[in-house]
């Protein structure tokens, strides 16, 4: 059996890995289209509406080309992926790409906004309850984020709107149509997505970098540094945590996946105009090119944060870089 060179080995299994993500996104491109196709109602009807005629419903079916195999079909939108083209709205009549492109934006700036957020938090809490394991602190922090962690997405969404805005009245429920006419009024707008993704994000990096941390500081090495005189304190920050940036910068990416799902619920009870938002409305209308679009893009965003954190995983692990 062929056995690489040490120093290929962290090489061959980045190209492992990028050739699983592209076959897994050949997967679940397939599924994708044909669960769209599944959805009960027809297309043609539900445009022309019921009064429409056979006739009408059938020759619409024709220039829609629905009545075409749904395999040539797959492969035809499959080939229109690749190349950038994703069809055009049965419902809008424009493109979906020019329909994408100011959703798109919205969802990456609450994305953004988010991560800026939750990833200082979550580090500092991390790697605090880290260092003093075992007293109050680390106590309260970890029962605070297995807290989180149980409750769904729309059950904190639901407690930030009845805390914050109908209990306290500081922020807007609702995001879309809110004043921003300054910097306070848009970060008001802003405010509830963002505490409700923080919150289930951040949980989800603090356990994770805990734990990456506290297997850094028990290794023999970090251990001698204690040992030789070393505080708690230069232990973590000055051993332990340049060892430990490789672990940490995959839970970060892992914990950033968890944007993905959750977006979907926050956009839809915060009324925020994002790729959620459409894809929800889409679902409503049976447009199956804007609904396989829109589930293609988060489908895709999942899985590169997930491949960036196993590779990020392959690179940092010092035993192949040996």
């Amino acid at each position: 059996m062929l056995r690489l060179p040490q120093s290929l080995l962290p090489w061959f299994l980045v190209i492992q890995r990028l050739g699983i993500a592209l076959l897994t996104l050949i997967i679940v491109s397939f599924a994708v289209f044909f669960a769209t196709e599944l959805l009960p109602g027809d297309v043609a009807e539900i445009l022309l509406g019921q009064a429409a005629t056979p006739e009408a419903v059938a020759g619409l079916r024709a220039a829609m080309g629905l009545d075409e195999p749904a395999l040539s079909r797959f492969i035809g939108w499959l080939a229109g992926l690749a190349s950038g083209d994703l069809g055009t709205s049965y419902v809008n009549k424009m493109e979906i790409v020019e329909l994408l492109s100011g959703r798109l934006r919205n969802s990456l700036q609450l994305a953004g906004v988010t991560t800026l957020v939750s990833v200082p938090i979550a580090l500092s809490l991390g790697i605090g309850a880290a260092m003093w394991r075992g007293s109050l602190f680390d106590r309260v922090v970890t029962l605070l984020t297995i807290s989180v962690i149980s409750v769904p997405e729309f059950m904190v969404a639901t407690l930030a709107v009845l805390i914050f805005a109908v209990w306290l009245d500081w922020l807007p429920a609702l995001s879309y149509g809110a004043d921003m006419s300054s910097l306070a009024t848009m970060l008001k707008a802003y405010a509830m997505p963002v505490i409700t993704l923080s919150f289930v994000v951040s949980a989800q990096m603090i356990r994770m970098t805990r734990a990456a941390v506290i297997e850094t500081i028990n290794t023999p090495y970090v251990e001698m540094a204690l040992l030789k005189g070393a505080s708690r304190k230069r232990m973590v920050l000055v051993h332990a945590l340049p060892n430990a940036l490789g672990p940490i910068a995959n839970a970060v990416a892992l914990s950033l996946s968890y944007l993905v799902g959750g977006v979907i619920i926050v956009e839809t009870i915060f009324n925020y105009p994002g790729v959620a938002k459409l894809m929800v409305d889409a679902v409503s209308t049976r447009d199956l090119p804007l609904i396989q679009s829109c589930a293609m893009i988060f489908c895709v965003s999942y899985l590169m944060l997930i491949t960036l954190a196993d590779l990020i995983a392959i690179l940092s692990n010092p035993r192949l870089r040996r």
